[in-house]
């Protein structure tokens, strides 16, 4: 969120709208600022900032992501000396950024959802805020028991919004359910627990315009909400935003510092904010359906799509400065099913991988090249899993083993949710079943 300037201060808004000052003491307000308002003589008073000992501020430079700082907070604001010189620090690491095309090709965002009316008001309020000259949106709708989520859509009565029902269930029939009824040959998505950046879509838009060989954009996913252990445990573990500097891939050009490319998982996104283009995700045959949430594999969905995509010879860029603040399940319950959910996600995809003698082979080949190394990484994902010693009695035990023994669980979901007649790709030839469109 941009920050509003006064003759006396510049008040900094919360990425994610703040429900209730949090209990925890550990807690990390977060919020962005610009380069430009930096000044050492300034005042900076934080928002909704009740309760919070800490900040964490996104850096911008218009567009650009510069990089993060933290900061302590005292009644609620920043010191400006402190500030100055923490974005001093990281503009000097900055890289330079290509300059933007202004490119504003015509875009359809689609949201799945399932049941979470409430959250999705937020997102949905940021994403029709934009200010992107041609943009559509589709709302899919996806297995709901309540008719909520239809009668909020409707009640929006913006000629931009269409709602589509998925009456099956799972995130990757309800992904190509809006692939199928978007009209447009740019398609981002986005979930419905996130509030997107004001320039999101140009981020977007700017690095599809820049190299027509990119088939899938994904951009930066910072934890816009730190409130309780279970949110502070997720922010560390995932690394959605650990860089800020644009990359691109390509199957034939393994980039140096990626070892067990293409399988090394989690440098190319993640399923909250990516964009791609219709045309070859037809061609691939859309969202294999065995993965995703929603199935009995629970995840892997995204994973599955950004290899596949790369094994087609497009390229994936990376576009931190397509942003999305994505609030953290809150709850220690929550926690423990998302973290079973990524493991038996990772372990489905990677028994697809293994299933497929192309791609098999290719992984062979890769952990063989890179033996040593893939033995560095296994052991460094299972600390990583592990909670910090400040974090370890306040989530729930074992989370991170959980996540790891659920990875062997993977196979296992993969076959039953093969068996349940889930297609690997429903969109070959252009065919899907008919969704239900409301405009």
């Amino acid at each position: 969120m941009t920050p509003t300037t006064s003759t006396e201060a510049t008040d900094l808004q919360p990425a994610l709208p703040v429900p209730h000052p949090p209990t925890w003491a550990g807690a990390i307000w977060i919020g962005s600022i610009d380069v430009a308002s930096v000044d050492r003589s300034g005042t900076y008073r934080l928002r909704d900032a009740d309760g919070y000992d800490r900040a964490r501020l996104l850096v911008r430079r218009g567009r650009d992501v510069v990089g993060f700082v933290e900061l302590a907070v005292r009644a609620s604001q920043i010191d400006p000396g402190e500030l100055h010189d923490a974005v001093g620090r990281i503009r000097g690491e900055s890289p330079a950024t290509p300059v933007a095309s202004g490119a504003t090709p015509p875009i359809t965002v689609v949201v799945c959802t399932r049941d979470r009316v409430e959250m999705l008001k937020v997102a949905l309020a940021s994403i029709l805020a934009l200010e992107y000259p041609d943009l559509a949106v589709i709302v899919v709708d996806n297995a709901a028991r309540t008719a909520e989520t239809r009668d909020y859509v409707q009640s929006l009565a913006d000629p931009r919004v269409r709602l589509v029902v998925e009456p099956l269930p799972g995130l990757s029939r309800a992904r190509n359910a809006g692939l199928a009824a978007a009209t447009t040959e740019i398609i981002a998505f986005t979930d419905d627990d996130v509030l997107v950046d004001g320039d999101w879509l140009h981020g977007l838009a700017n690095r599809f315009d820049r190299d027509p060989a990119v088939g899938c954009v994904s951009g930066i996913v910072p934890s816009g909400e730190i409130r309780t252990p279970a949110q502070a445990y997720f922010d560390q573990r995932v690394g959605w935003a650990s860089s800020c500097n644009p990359a691109s891939y390509q199957l034939d050009s393994p980039p140096p510092d990626v070892p067990l490319f293409p399988f090394q998982v989690g440098i190319y996104g993640t399923g909250a904010n990516f964009a791609v283009r219709r045309s070859v995700v037809f061609d691939l045959g859309g969202f294999d359906e065995a993965l995703g949430v929603g199935s009995p594999t629970e995840g892997g969905e995204d994973l599955d799509m950004f290899f596949r995509i790369l094994l087609a010879g497009w390229r994936l860029a990376y576009e931190p400065s397509a942003i999305v603040w994505h609030r953290h399940r809150a709850d220690n319950g929550a926690l423990a099913v998302q973290a079973r959910g990524y493991g038996l996600g990772l372990g489905a995809w990677l028994t697809k991988i293994a299933l497929n003698p192309r791609t098999a082979w290719l992984a062979v080949r890769t952990v063989a090249a890179q033996a040593r190394t893939a033995g560095r990484l296994g052991y460094r994902m299972s600390k990583v899993a592990s909670p910090p010693p400040d974090l370890e009695a306040l989530v729930p035990s074992g989370v991170g083993k959980l996540e790891l023994r659920s990875i062997f669980g993977g196979p296992r979901a993969y076959v039953a949710s093969r068996r349940e007649g889930r297609r690997v790709a429903p969109l070959r030839g252009g065919r899907h079943a008919p969704a239900v469109v409301d405009g």
